[in-house]
């Protein structure tokens, strides 16, 4: 096909293609950069002794080798989301690093869901929404698939 049979839907379809994908990166760039700055933050918080530990670091070659169960409970260490409220202690800050990395792929949809809605691109907009409602519903803990 030469550049002359290429009609202006095709040209607008593709304008808004490449407007969904660099807003798609755009904001997946920024959200892991961020999930990346705050692991550093919270790593060089705890190794140079800004942040104290939750679990000190003396107990911890005797903790090691315990499996997670036996751990969390020597240490009140809390599952699920009961660390948050800890993140101050330095041990614990690089949860926060992680929590972003690991739900960086939902400003870049929450972006496409806003821009398809403008759109008046329904179908895509909700399949959007859709996709987050699984993933908050997933980091919740609410799906927990019978554990």
């Amino acid at each position: 096909m030469t550049t002359e049979n290429i009609t202006e839907a095709q040209k607008q379809h593709a304008q808004e293609q490449r407007d969904e994908s660099s807003r798609y990166a755009f904001l997946l760039d920024w959200s892991t950069r961020l999930g990346v700055l705050a692991l550093l933050l919270g790593f060089a918080a705890y190794v140079f002794g800004i942040l104290t530990p939750y679990v000190p670091l003396e107990q911890l070659p005797g903790l090691w080798s315990l499996p997670v169960n036996e751990y969390s409970q020597r240490t009140a260490t809390p599952m699920g989301w009961g660390w948050l409220p800890l993140a101050y202690h330095g041990d614990l800050s690089n949860l926060i690093g992680i929590a972003l990395l690991a739900g960086s792929s939902m400003a870049p949809l929450f972006g496409l869901m806003l821009l398809y809605a403008k759109r008046k691109d329904y179908v895509y907009a909700v399949i959007c929404a859709v996709i987050l409602i699984v993933l908050l519903l997933a980091a919740s803990g609410l799906l927990t698939g019978g554990h």
